[in-house]
C-alpha cells in the first residue's frame, strides 16, 4: 500500500506520520505543498502542525496550496484521505468536509491525552475498533473548537458522520469531558462518503508501546485492512 503525507511550512507531526504509516505497512512518501500532482498513492495524509504560522484562519492558507486541487480531486474520486489536527482544519477550509474549526472555548493551547469514544466503527477508518470502544489519544491544539450551524450539523448526525466523540474514561459524554468546547463533543468526522476523515487528536502518537500510548493503531490497521 502506497501513502503520501503532505508537507507545509509549519507542520511538525508529518515525520511522527511517516514513522507510523511505515510502522503499519504503508510505503510512504513525503509530498512538498509547492507540488502541483501527487504521486501513485492509496491514501493521503494532511499532518498536524501550524502550517503558514496559522495566518488568517488555521490552515486557510494552506487549504490554497498547489497540491491542494490534487487532493481535493483525488478524494472526489474515492481516495483515502485523513487530517489530523491542522489536517482537520485544513479539510474544513477546503470543503471536503463540513462545519469549521475555532479557537478553543478554554483560550489556551491544550497538550494532553483525553479519551474518545468510537461512535461509528462501520468505516474505513474504524472497523478494527469496537462500537462505543474508550480509546486514549494525545491531543495538542488552539483550534480544536469543532463548530458547524443547525443544518450542516443535523445532516452529519443524519449521515453517521460522527466517528470519534471526547468523553471521560467511563466513555460518558459531557460538558466536564469536552477538552476544547467541541459541538456535542465532537473530535473526529468523515464526509458524508465516508472516505474522508478529520479528527484533532492524534493517532499517530498512540502508536508505541514505549509510551503505554497504542489506542491509535487501530486506525492504521483499518485502513491497510480496507486497503488489501
Amino acid at each position: 500500500m502506497k501513502s503520501s503525507v503532505i508537507i507545509f511550512p509549519g507542520s511538525n507531526c508529518d515525520r511522527d506520520m511517516d514513522v507510523a504509516l511505515k510502522k503499519f505497512g504503508f510505503i510512504n512518501q513525503m509530498v512538498w505543498h509547492n507540488d502541483s500532482e501527487l504521486p501513485k498513492s492509496d491514501l493521503i495524509v494532511l499532518p498536524g502542525g501550524f502550517s503558514y504560522g496559522d495566518y488568517l484562519r488555521c490552515g486557510s492558507i494552506a487549504a490554497k496550496s498547489k497540491i491542494i486541487k490534487s487532493v481535493i480531486n483525488f478524494a472526489n474520486s474515492g481516495g483515502l484521505v485523513i487530517g489530523i489536527c491542522n489536517g482537520f482544519q485544513i479539510l474544513t477550509e477546503s470543503g471536503l468536509l463540513p462545519g469549521t474549526l475555532i479557537r478553543n472555548d478554554c483560550l489556551s493551547f491544550l497538550c494532553k491525552t483525553v479519551s474518545i469514544r468510537v461512535e461509528n466503527n462501520e468505516t474505513k477508518f474504524s472497523n478494527k475498533y469496537k462500537q462505543k470502544e474508550i480509546i486514549n489519544i494525545p491531543i495538542a491544539h488552539n483550534e480544536g473548537n469543532f463548530f458547524a450551524n443547525e443544518d450542516t450539523l443535523k445532516k452529519i448526525k443524519d449521515s453517521n458522520q460522527i466517528i470519534f466523540k471526547y468523553c471521560d474514561q467511563n466513555g460518558e459524554v459531557n460538558e466536564k469531558s469536552n477538552p476544547n468546547g467541541s459541538i456535542e463533543n465532537i473530535a473526529g468526522i468523515t464526509n458524508e462518503k465516508g472516505n474522508v476523515l478529520g479528527m484533532m487528536p492524534h493517532p499517530e502518537r498512540a502508536t508505541c508501546k514505549i509510551t503505554k500510548l497504542t489506542d491509535g493503531e487501530n486506525l492504521f490497521k483499518s485502513i491497510y485492512e480496507f486497503l488489501s
